[in-house]
């Protein structure tokens, strides 16, 4: 190897250790709020995670102790409703959108689901107020679910859309020429292709509606008791945090941390499963 040779050699092995080495940094920068706040929550809500936190119901004001059973299961109630409600409208808008949306009606809907993104929660907490709250004259879990299912809709169809947008052309070709109907090809062979990347967006959806306290003060409201009910009010981790966290006293204040924690670890465990099962069926297809 000549000199000459040789500089380039070294220089170029420089350049990609230099170019690896920092987009290393960039990754253990992007990772390092979520460590840090799991981590934090942790440390200030250790003291009240026990069993307790998971069975028990929450003690009257004034008395330690308690657990927050009632808002974990009203949580996974709202996702639930939530997702039973928006997942088929964002991933139906999703499919028509890749698939038919090249037209007015088109442009205008995925203009609108760009604009529904980026309204503040608090503002679809008073929509979902005034379309299902006011009608029943209550507050409900149902009502919630509707903010929540509103929240998700734009995240899945956007998603649905572009990954939807990234199968080969040929794929559908392929469908076509072997006589599969349109519908079918898309449903049969587009749609599955695209799985992973759907979930992605599911995933972030989820998460964002897992983490909403705002929508559910107008709608869902919060219950301090048991019910599973879903045309009555019900507890969630975020308004219980939200309460807990502002109150006076030192044990609520440690509860509210806790809660976080076991929010943010539900959504950990949530995000890893989706992961786990389309990784599965995407190897066996």
């Amino acid at each position: 190897m000549t000199p000459d040779r040789d500089a380039n050699y070294y220089w170029r092995k420089g350049k990609n250790w230099a170019a690896t080495s920092f987009s290393l940094a960039c990754v253990a920068l992007a990772l390092l709020p979520l460590f840090l706040i799991f981590i934090y929550a942790l440390m200030q809500g250790i003291s009240a995670l026990n069993l307790d936190f998971f069975l028990q119901m929450p003690k009257p004001v004034g008395e330690e102790g308690g657990g927050m059973a009632n808002a974990i299961v009203g949580t996974g109630i709202l996702i639930g409703l939530g997702a039973l409600i928006g997942l088929p409208v964002g991933i139906l808008a999703g499919i028509y959108l890749a698939e038919f949306g090249n037209n007015p009606l088109g442009v205008a809907v995925r203009f609108m689901c760009d604009v529904l993104s980026g309204i503040p929660s608090i503002v679809v907490g008073v929509v979902a107020y005034v379309l299902v709250v006011l009608p029943m004259k209550h507050f409900s879990a149902l009502a919630g679910g509707v903010a929540l299912a509103i929240l998700m809709v734009p995240t899945i169809s956007r998603t649905t859309e572009e990954m939807m947008r990234l199968v080969p052309q040929s794929y559908r070709e392929a469908g076509l020429a072997l006589g599969i109907p349109q519908w079918k090809t898309t449903l049969r062979i587009v749609l599955p292709t695209a799985l992973k990347g759907i979930t992605t967006g599911i995933l972030l959806a989820l998460a964002r509606a897992a983490g909403e306290t705002a929508p559910l003060l107008f709608t869902a409201l919060g219950n301090r008791f048991w019910s599973t009910s879903i045309m009555n009010p019900i507890g969630s981790l975020t308004v219980f945090i939200f309460d807990y966290a502002k109150a006076p006293f030192e044990d609520w204040n440690r509860q509210a941390w806790a809660a976080s924690f076991v929010l943010i670890f539900l959504i950990f465990v949530l995000s890893l499963t989706f992961r786990l099962v389309t990784r599965q069926r995407y190897d066996h297809n």
